[in-house]
């Protein structure tokens, strides 16, 4: 049955559905206009809209702007419109918004279109890409209530036409490529995403890697290429379809593309990974430390983020030195932690380290399990219960973590017989510091051994009693009778050093001999003859920054000091008696690219230009035929090489620090703690236990002229020549024309 209206029925419903739909179109607007005064919550100023927050990740950059990690709460690294790939873009265009190009922020005539669709079943989301970054930046979480995601929904056209007013499309690409979750190990931003699957920058991205990040915009878990490929894999060729339909492809591309695999290249990147991640953390403290002290903070007076405010600190390690000093302790520590395993088969613990059970209960409180057995309300005895009772663990081995099932306890004493090596080299002129190394295994063992951990130096602090010596106009081929040598007036008991028999060189040697068979009476000798002040004197002006006391036994190295410090001490003998000091901060800038900070190393004038030059000729005596002589007959390295070996007691320490005139480095190695060490000198010695590293490290960056560190380049003598005789021969034709024997140093 067919109802026929009246004309004036027809007229009555069609006032009611215009006032229905003038009425709805009103309200929007109202709502719309009381939205942008703010009746739902404030909207972003124009100087917000200029500057949009987010969390954006500070990257730290190598000499030769080698990106080596991140400081971040979100993975994000911004890039420009000219890094990108067109390829991103068109995979963005065709997926998200393919009137980009044509609309203001808000594509309405997409909004018309999205309840037919619906109702065919062709589901369409109405936000343009525009309206995407509007949310990325100042929506937050999409609002789960449908009133506020409505009200979420109008800031977010208000905020889309903002933008759309204030930035080009280009721009607006940009930004919301920066913004975007990629999902693994928290990455965000495509430049994050292009280095974390693909290990290329955004500006090499092709079709079928473009589509695939793209495709993840969408649920970056539900199409993870790593936890489900097929889904990632079905997605990546639906955007190249979509691709293909707005002719960013021909047909033919898309053919082949699609046959293509994921071919992914996933590198996670999390704070444990990349070079120098010691270095890393120490580098995030002392920029801290930095803003703190000199009170550097943005414009509006907050202090600066390192983890959100995408900060660039450019530093002065230079990316391949760095991998070759990591590489130098890989290739040899499993080699010396063998050596180490093999000296301990079958000894007691118990009986031969001194205080072990003291040792393994201060790893038991320090450790992550006893903290949070703790917390967990666990009394002392469940605690140690806990600790004895085997459980699935992770340990560290040179070969890669293994996954084990051990007591708790026994994984502490694993732990504490692992040796630790710490590494850095510098450039002696500038005290630009070029490789960091600050333990074995950052993902392990957190602690910094390079500038935050100080060790006994060991014979290494000879160089220092010889220098005051030189300084005093004594020549080092004076010769000296190598007996005991008892010092009194420091303290209540005299003092006498020790010298191992197997190295001792009896009857009278030259100061240079003595110094580079590391004889201990000789450097007693030398320092009763100095005397302790001057020496500690000399010390602290060569940057050493540990407590020195002037007592007699400085010259052995019984006191502490770091990697570091020790490096920049050397670093006086090759740089013409001028401390410069390490430096590794060169300039900071904020993310829009101002410099912020910038580092001028401190300069101190220790000691004249003729006492470092014949240090120099000393220490290479180390080498030429000393206790660093393996250098030169094991590994093959004949050129101008000072250095000094270092052994502690008990062989705690070992150490070897070496100089050309454009690298100073300096190596130790030693257990966690002094108690436990090697049970041999022969293996124990810093020869054997640090020179090596070293070794490995040269021959690797002698190996590579790019980096222009030169084999054959000698120390430069004072340019108005020595006051000092050095050429032993015409020495002692001097001593025997004046009569004199060299019995005291007469000083």
């Amino acid at each position: 049955m067919i109802i026929k209206l009246a004309p004036q029925d027809i007229r009555r419903y069609n006032w009611y559905i215009w006032r229905t739909v003038i009425g709805c179109l009103a309200l929007f607007i109202l709502l719309l206009i009381v939205t942008y005064f703010g009746l739902f919550g404030s909207l972003p100023t124009f100087r917000d809209l200029e500057n949009p927050k987010s969390n954006q990740a500070t990257e730290v950059l190598s000499s030769d702007k080698t990106v080596l990690g991140t400081y971040y709460i979100q993975n994000r690294s911004s890039v420009t419109f000219s890094q990108l790939s067109p390829n991103v873009v068109n995979a963005l265009i065709a997926t998200e918004d393919s009137r980009f190009y044509e609309h203001s922020g808000i594509d309405f005539q997409r909004v018309l279109s999205i309840p037919l669709l619906n109702l065919i079943g062709k589901k369409q989301g109405g936000s343009t890409i525009t309206q995407q970054l509007a949310k990325n930046l100042f929506s937050g979480e999409v609002a789960r209530n449908p009133f506020f995601r409505f009200t979420q929904k109008l800031k977010e056209w208000i905020i889309a036409v903002k933008l759309e007013r204030r930035y080009t499309k280009q721009e607006i690409i940009t930004m919301y490529l920066n913004t975007v979750d990629f999902g693994a190990y928290n990455t965000f931003g495509i430049k994050s995403a292009a280095r974390t699957y693909f290990n290329v920058t955004p500006d090499k991205l092709s079709p079928d890697q473009a589509a695939l990040l793209i495709g993840m915009v969408k649920g970056p878990g539900y199409y993870s290429p790593i936890r489900h490929p097929d889904r990632a894999l079905n997605r990546r060729n639906l955007i190249m379809g979509l691709m293909n339909k707005q002719g960013f492809l021909s047909d033919g591309q898309l053919a082949d593309l699609k046959q293509k695999p994921l071919n992914l290249n996933f590198n996670p990147i999390s704070h444990n990974d990349g070079p120098a991640p010691y270095f890393r953390a120490v580098l995030k403290q002392e920029i801290q430390k930095l803003f703190r002290d000199l009170n550097i903070a943005k414009s509006d007076g907050t202090p600066y983020d390192l983890d959100r405010d995408g900060l660039k600190i450019y530093t002065t390690i230079d990316a391949t030195m760095q991998q070759y000093a990591e590489e130098a302790q890989r290739e040899y520590m499993p080699i010396l932690q063998a050596q180490f395993n093999d000296q301990w088969k079958g000894v007691s613990r118990w009986k031969n380290v001194k205080n072990f059970k003291l040792l393994l209960d201060q790893g038991m409180y320090r450790s992550d399990r006893y903290k949070q057995l703790q917390a967990e309300g666990k009394s002392e005895d469940e605690i140690r219960q806990n600790f004895n009772t085997p459980d699935s663990l992770e340990l560290f081995t040179w070969k890669g973590n293994v996954d084990t099932v051990m007591k708790p306890i026994d994984s502490i004493v694993y732990s504490k017989m692992m040796l630790r090596n710490a590494f850095m080299s510098m450039d002696p002129t500038t005290g630009y510091i070029k490789a960091w190394v600050g333990g074995t295994s950052f993902e392990n063992f957190k602690y910094d051994q390079v500038k935050m951990g100080t060790r006994q130096v060991g014979s290494t602090a000879k160089p220092f009693t010889y220098a005051v010596a030189i300084e005093n106009g004594i020549s080092p081929c004076t010769e000296v009778e190598n007996v005991p040598v008892t010092i009194t007036g420091y303290g209540s008991e005299p003092w006498t050093p020790k010298q191992s028999m197997g190295d001792f060189i009896p009857g009278s040697i030259t100061l240079r001999k003595a110094l580079g068979y590391s004889q201990n009476y000789i450097a007693a000798y030398v320092m009763n003859e100095v005397k302790p002040v001057p020496v500690m004197e000399l010390i602290k002006k060569m940057g050493i920054t540990s407590n020195v006391p002037p007592y007699p036994s400085i010259a052995l190295g019984v006191f502490d000091a770091s990697v570091f410090d020790m490096a920049g001490a050397y670093s006086v003998f090759a740089n013409h008696g001028t401390w410069t000091e390490p430096t590794f901060i060169l300039r900071i800038e904020d993310k829009n690219g101002n410099v912020i900070y910038t580092h001028t190393p401190k300069v101190v004038q220790a000691m004249d230009e003729q006492t470092a030059y014949v240090m120099t000729y000393m220490l290479k005596g180390v080498i030429e035929d000393g206790t660093g002589s393996r250098l030169r007959y094991k590994y093959g390295l004949t050129n101008p090489i000072g250095g000094k070996t270092g052994t502690t007691q008990d062989n705690s320490d070992g150490w070897f620090m070496g100089i050309t005139p454009q690298l100073v480095t300096g190596v130790w190695t030693g257990c966690e703690d002094r108690d436990i060490h090697f049970r041999s000198t022969r293996l124990g010695e810093g020869a054997n236990s640090a020179l090596p590293v070293f070794a490995l490290f040269m021959k690797k960056v002698y190996d590579n002229p790019a980096l222009g560190i030169k084999r054959n380049v000698d120390f430069d003598a004072p340019k108005n020549g020595l006051n000092i005789t050095i050429d032993c021969d015409a020495y002692k034709q001097q001593q025997q024309g004046t009569g004199e024997v060299d019995k005291k140093l007469g000083f």
